[in-house]
């Protein structure tokens, strides 16, 4: 008997922890879309982007990439952390006064919606908007742009 009330505490924790919450959920998916920065990397290339605008004439690239490095490693670090503590409060996002809340990309380059018959429905007449690689991050090649 006390061994099914053991097990049937964990259940209702493990429910209430897990089921239902907005934020929980908020606090998750952000943690997992920053754990992506080291593949995307969209902190580096902003970096090295906004270095090499705000000193033209200037062609060391060095203080973007290592600021951008830092970056990386630290919205990697936050998506952990994020992913860890998602079904406790609080839910809203940590570190911002250093790291917005979602990532930043380059001025040159904005993502979309990715080209799949989910989004496109002409798919199913023979045409789409041609992105030729969705899947790869950082793809900016599109057939019909």
């Amino acid at each position: 008997m006390q061994k099914s009330f053991s097990i049937l505490g964990a259940v209702v924790l493990l429910a209430v922890l897990a089921t239902g919450c907005a934020n929980t959920e908020k606090k998750l998916g952000r943690g997992v879309n920053n754990i992506y920065e080291p593949f995307r990397l969209a902190e580096m290339r902003r970096s090295i982007e906004q270095g090499a605008l705000a000193n033209p004439e200037d062609v060391n690239y060095h203080p973007g990439v290592i600021r951008g490095f830092n970056r990386t490693v630290a919205r990697a670090g936050i998506g952990i952390y994020e992913i860890i503590t998602a079904p406790f409060p609080p839910y809203d996002p940590v570190f911002t006064d250093y790291l917005k809340p979602n990532p930043e990309y380059p001025d040159s380059y904005k993502p979309g919606i990715f080209e799949d018959s989910i989004f496109a429905t002409d798919t199913s007449i023979g045409f789409s908007s041609g992105a030729v690689a969705p899947f790869i991050p950082g793809s900016r090649f599109h057939v019909f742009d």
